[in-house]
This record gives structure tokens, sequence and C-alpha cells, in this order.
């Protein structure tokens, strides 16, 4: 069985995303630049980019999926266009119930009520071999650390500052990380951690 993982660009301050999100600007103010290793440096960065959309089965909060809050108003398909990069089931954390939306490339876009412990059952249904990526946000990737349900954490470590967003490890309880593997690169360090187990899980 894989493990369930995540893929996260952070900055020095620990924020995923820069304030003032909106549809104009999904990453908030300054978030575009977190990501600059992954489009200037692409090649020199290749494996982690590969490794980020690398699973049978993807998890993400609504905030990551669209602008859309309350009830589903609006056809909103994602970010990413007609064929998103994930080429497989994507299990959106909403509270308002919503039919499955294809998507071309074989991603599928489920829309779960029942909180992470439902989309993480249903994600290794459809993927009970490979690796279930936790994509994101912040508040997402928090809910699956206060849980335990994280095995492994991903720090793509960018060298700037945003002084507001959305930061991740907020509410997070102390839990034991091992590190196993850090590179650096000009514009980004990679970092990943693995979370031990405890006694009988």
């Amino acid at each position: 069985m894989g493990i369930v993982c995540c893929d996260v660009t952070v900055s020095l301050d620990g924020f995923v995303a820069g304030p003032e999100q909106s549809r104009e600007e999904p990453l908030g103010i300054g978030g575009e630049e977190l990501h600059r290793w992954m489009f200037e440096r692409r090649e020199e960065n290749l494996a982690e980019v590969e490794a980020i959309v690398d699973a049978g089965a993807f998890i993400m909060g609504r905030n990551m999926f669209g602008p859309v809050r309350g009830v589903w108003d609006e056809i909103w398909r994602g970010w990413w266009g007609d064929e998103p990069p994930y080429h497989a089931p994507v299990f959106v954390l909403t509270h308002h119930e919503r039919e499955p939306i294809p998507m071309r490339g074989g991603t599928t876009f489920y829309f779960v009520t029942g909180g992470v412990h439902e989309a993480l059952e249903r994600a290794r249904e459809v993927s009970p071999e490979r690796n279930i990526a936790v994509a994101g946000g912040a508040q997402t990737i928090n809910q699956f650390l206060a849980a335990g349900l994280l095995d492994e954490l991903r720090l793509h470590i960018s060298p700037i500052l945003l002084g507001a967003g959305a930061r991740l490890f907020d509410e997070v309880p102390l839990i034991d990380a091992v590190p196993i593997h850090s590179r650096a690169d000009p514009l980004v360090t990679h970092s990943t951690y693995r979370f031990p187990k405890k006694h009988g899980e």
C-alpha cells in the first residue's frame, strides 16, 4: 500500500499563499513568487516537479479548487482548464454536495462532505496500492497533520517572506518529524520529513 504524502511550497515565514486571495490573485499577493523554482528552474528540479502529481488519487480543500464559496451556485470546474494536471481522481473537501466533474486526461473531481477521514477512505478505495497525495491548501494540510494521517511531508522552501496569508502548521499539535532528505537550489530548498506511526496504529 502506498503512503499519504504532501508536496507544498512554503515561504521562509511559513505561508503557502499570500494575503488577499481572490479570483484575480488565486495565490494571494506575492504568492506566485513561491513557485518560481517550478518554472524558471524546472529542469534542475524536474524530479520534485514530477513527484507532485505522481499519485493514484488526490485530496484538496475547496479553497484550492476555486474561489466559489457557499452553495455551488455557479459552474466552476477548477483553475486548471479542461485538462487538469492530476490525471486521477481528486476528492475535494466541501460542506456542500455536488455531482462529480469528469475532465479530460483522466481527472474526475469528487466532492466530499464528510471531512478528511472520509476523503482519505474514498481515495484509498480507488487507489489502494499507489500513494495518496494531499494537494493543499494550508488548512487541508493542517487538518491531515493534526489528525495524524500524513506519512510524508515534502516541503519546498522558497527564500522569500510573504508576511501574511495562508499559514502552514497553524493549530497543529506537537508531532515528531524525521528528516530523510534535503537538497538546495538557488530558488528553493527541498526538505522531506516522515512521521513515524505510534505503536499500535
